[in-house]
């Protein structure tokens, strides 16, 4: 794994406990784990369970006891890791979003397809996929139960940078992160929204905004930020990057699509929320209730109808199987130990990844299209074709 912060401690919940929870055709083993800081990255793996500890990623896809190589880095890191470990021979996973630009994870993709002519797989990290709840959701909707979908609505919302003495760390600058809210949350609502509706989005009409344009720097540190002759002072730096996106999209069927994503809304940590509206039916979801999916079927009689409950904790529910009796809830990290059983799964069949990386391209695509549109005010801007379907 390259990486051991937020992510690589996440990710390494999941490779530790998915041997010990389902049945799997290979078993995990946390060879090495790779950060710059040679004392934090050691301690690090004492702490996550790594076997080893790298500095320099090079190096650790070089190890012949490395044949999966877990990528939990900033984004303007994972073209040159991705790639490099592909064309070594080593399975990938890649934590979202794919690239910072559209031409990296063009060149990502390209890689995927030379290593799937080998045998290697490339998976992108959207976890969310992995909660019971959305993937039922999935299934319903693949079953037609929502009829023709109409309508699908996404919001994702968090506060923790509407304190404007919050510092700038790197997921604030463009030449890291790529882009702002947009990228970091926007990122996993378009992908849940091609991955339930099944089909790409077609076009989208977008606005952006950054709240707060400088920032104090960590620790005072100019982190590569000089000071300007504009009277800027020498411990603050610009935010490059947008704070919220607001986009409306449509699907390639002509449903319609509306996104919010933001890191400023005041009192919410990790609000998830989607909705899908069909002719015959509707599904909600709320990630602060993932154990729960709201379903309304229209078609029936008006007199007892309306949305009703699924606890999704049945042994007949995605992923549940090896979990607890019905009824005993799981949580966030859990979208990670799945995470971890299909990639090994994939691994182990052969079997084409999902999301592959094909699907973080078309993502990146949509995020492209949101950033020209709001650039030209709005403007609709098409997203080049892709896949006919969202691989599900």
């Amino acid at each position: 794994m390259v990486g051991y912060a937020f992510m690589g401690a996440a990710h390494s919940q999941g490779w530790r406990t998915v041997g010990r929870v389902f049945d799997l055709p290979v078993q995990p083993v946390l060879a090495a784990v790779c950060g710059r800081d040679g004392a934090a990255v050691r301690a690090a793996a004492d702490r996550l369970g790594w076997a080893a500890a790298e500095t320099d990623w090079r190096a650790l896809i070089a190890r012949d006891d490395v044949h999966v190589v877990d990528i939990c880095t900033p984004g303007d890191s994972h073209a040159d890791i991705a790639i490099a470990a592909l064309d070594a021979g080593k399975h990938v996973l890649c934590e979202k979003p794919l690239a910072n630009t559209v031409e990296e994870a063009e060149a990502m993709a390209e890689a995927a397809e030379r290593a799937r002519a080998r045998g290697r797989i490339a998976m992108v990290g959207f976890n969310y996929r992995r909660v019971p709840a959305l993937a039922l959701a999935r299934r319903m909707v693949g079953e037609g139960r929502l009829g023709t979908l109409r309508h699908i609505r996404l919001a994702y919302l968090q506060d923790w940078l509407v304190d404007p003495a919050f510092p700038l760390t790197w997921r604030l600058r463009k030449d890291r992160a790529g882009s702002g809210a947009l990228g970091d949350l926007g990122a996993h609502i378009v992908d849940l929204a091609q991955y339930l509706a099944g089909e790409p989005l077609a076009g989208v009409s977008a606005l952006t905004e950054t709240f707060v344009r400088e920032r104090p720097l960590l620790d005072g540190a100019s982190s590569g930020l000089a000071a300007t002759g504009a009277g800027r002072p020498a411990d603050v730096g610009p935010v490059t990057v947008d704070d919220a996106a607001v986009f409306t999209g449509r699907l390639a069927s002509g449903a319609l699509a509306t996104f919010e994503a933001t890191r400023f809304a005041a009192g919410r940590k990790n609000a998830l929320r989607l909705e899908l509206n069909g002719s015959d039916g509707s599904l909600a979801f709320d990630l602060e209730r993932l154990n729960e999916l709201s379903y309304h079927d229209h078609t029936e009689p008006a007199l007892s109808s309306g949305f009703r409950r699924i606890l999704v904790t049945e042994p007949d529910h995605p992923y549940l199987d090896a979990w607890w009796p019905p009824g005993h809830g799981l949580g966030y990290e859990h979208t990670f130990v799945h995470q971890a059983r299909d990639l090994l799964h994939a691994i182990a069949t052969g079997e084409h990844p999902a999301p592959s990386f094909a699907d973080g391209l078309s993502v990146q695509r949509v995020l492209a299209a949101v950033e020209e549109s709001a650039t030209k005010n709005s403007v609709y801007t098409t997203i080049p074709a892709g896949p006919a379907k969202i691989p599900a």
